[in-house]
């Protein structure tokens, strides 16, 4: 039986000022179906599905609702039409409970809570969710939190629901769990649109592919038809390597040593809890965790940007002489000669001042001379034109502020500055996050051309495929204590996965 289109759009357009985002984009949308939503960044893609939400109206085209042209202006409406929209960062009040936040933003005669916990019961037993809906969400993992915000717009009545990078810091257990659920949905009749960048995970779950490039849209194939590379052809227009090169470095010496580090946040809380670990050079050292496992708080204690506890933090300068960075702010660190550069997971918060170019932010940084891409010095206008060409850029000039830029690119601008520092340590934290596939193996070369050059790489990754693919060594953190440190040619995924949500010891 063929299943019924539940969404058409047709000559979609929307512009901001001079950018065309989606260019007199068809889409249709089947009930019963897994859709995901492919493109590099400044596709399109969210743009277009932000318009069927609620959240942006078209510039030109129309959307239809069984054969019916309907106008959406707001989530709210959205909901009215059966549409429901799952973003990456989620959107519920800590201090409520699963029940509280499905319910939150109702009509007043709708907030019966003891009614609402049975109906939550309910929608989860249909579909294979586990959640209390008594749980307040401070108390939940990122995946139950995803979970309430699945169960909120089912809640509403949501027959179309659209999941923005919904993997993105799921472990690969919960990513299972979350297809089965996706599944049990399109059996229900639900269409379903993934926007994703996993295409492993595109190939497993979708039963069809639609394709968007610059704006425009190219096509849609059927996922049994096609494979990673021909759907990555036809993201980026021509033919792509999707394999990570992992050399191995002859003689990897200790740079970074950490000892029994231990940090409290603002509460009195331990984020990370007697962490151990050497990054060596000519290394990639992956770390691995699910979200808020102290991955952040690792990173910027290193840097001198978060206070210590306990615990010894040292540089290995030649000779073997050592640095005690322990204590020391960012500026001490350089001053004492440290060369160490950090990409941030907080883009313009610590890593770029967003009122500020591609070129002002350059000025930031004081450069080296040094061979080989994104390491030459340069004055800051030619290095900005340079990461503005490698890395393609998609930005007006070297002047356009770039907080106005996209997530992709603000990254892109900010990783390639890192690396032009030519450090010794290169700190990464989610390098990736928010790039297209052809831009993120970009970048994993790049980290591969730094190790080369005996640079110790510590890479905060997300993908545990990428992680065990790019990294020599991969650290699990669980819940701010060290759960094990593998070697990754060996390691399998499942392996980690566990890992992750609890302790197996391991030998190094």
């Amino acid at each position: 039986m063929e299943n019924k289109c539940a969404i058409e759009m047709k000559g979609i357009t929307k512009r901001f000022g001079k950018v065309v985002a989606n260019d007199s984009i068809d889409l249709s949308i089947y009930s019963g179906e897994i859709l995901a939503l492919l493109g590099e960044n400044g596709s399109g893609k969210t743009t277009l599905m932000n318009m069927l939400s609620g959240i942006y109206q078209p510039d030109e085209g129309k959307i239809f609702k069984d054969g019916q042209e309907i106008y959406i202006r707001s989530p709210r409406e959205a909901y009215q039409y059966g549409i429901g929209m799952i973003h990456q960062h989620y959107k519920l009040v800590e201090v409520f409970t699963a029940a509280q936040n499905v319910i939150l933003g109702l009509d007043d005669e709708k907030l019966d809570l003891a009614k609402t916990e049975g109906k939550v019961k309910e929608i989860a037993s249909r579909y294979g969710f586990d959640i209390d809906p008594s749980m307040k969400v401070y108390d939940m993992s990122v995946s139950q939190k995803q979970t309430v915000e699945i169960i909120k717009v089912l809640y509403r009545g949501a027959s179309i629901l659209v999941l923005d990078e919904p993997t993105a810091v799921l472990t690969p257990q919960e990513t299972q769990k979350l297809f089965r659920i996706l599944k049990n949905m399109r059996e229900d009749g639900k269409a379903i649109i993934i926007i994703t960048h996993k295409l492993n995970e595109v190939m497993e779950v979708s039963d069809k592919v639609a394709v968007l490039r610059k704006g425009r849209y190219v096509g849609t194939v059927e996922t049994r038809n096609t494979n990673p590379q021909a759907l990555t052809d036809m993201m980026v227009g021509h033919a792509v390597m999707l394999n990570i090169d992992r050399p191995k470095y002859e003689k990897p010496e200790e740079k970074l040593i950490v000892e029994h580090l231990t940090v409290l946040d603002q509460e009195g809380v331990k984020r990370l809890d007697d962490v151990s670990f050497t990054a060596k050079t000519g290394e990639i050292l992956g770390i691995a965790g699910i979200s808020g496992s102290g991955q952040k708080e690792l990173l910027e204690a290193i840097t001198g940007l978060y206070p210590i506890k306990n615990g010894s933090i040292r540089f290995v300068r030649e000779k073997g002489k050592e640095v005690e960075l322990m204590g020391l702010p960012p500026k001490r660190i350089r001053q004492e000669g440290v060369g160490m550069a950090f990409v941030p997971e907080d883009r313009l918060g610590m890593g770029l001042v967003g009122s500020m170019g591609m070129t002002g932010n350059m000025l930031l940084r004081s450069w080296r001379k040094g061979k080989g891409l994104l390491v030459e010095k340069k004055e800051p206008e030619e290095l900005a034109k340079k990461i503005w060409e490698e890395l393609e850029v998609v930005t007006p000039g070297t002047n356009y502020p770039v907080r106005r830029l996209s997530g992709g690119n603000v990254q892109k601008v900010l990783v390639g500055r890192e690396i032009a520092s030519q450090p010794e340590v290169l700190l990464t934290a989610y390098a990736v996050r928010g790039l297209d596939i052809n831009t993120s193996y970009t970048i994993y070369n790049l980290l591969t051309e730094e190790k080369m050059k005996g640079v110790a790489v510590v890479y905060v990754g997300e993908d545990l495929d990428v992680l065990l693919e790019l990294s020599d060594r991969i650290l699990v953190l669980c819940g701010g204590q060290v759960a094990g440190i593998v070697d990754a040619r060996s390691a399998t995924k499942e392996e980690i996965g566990l890992m992750m949500t609890q302790f197996v010891t391991k030998e190094e």
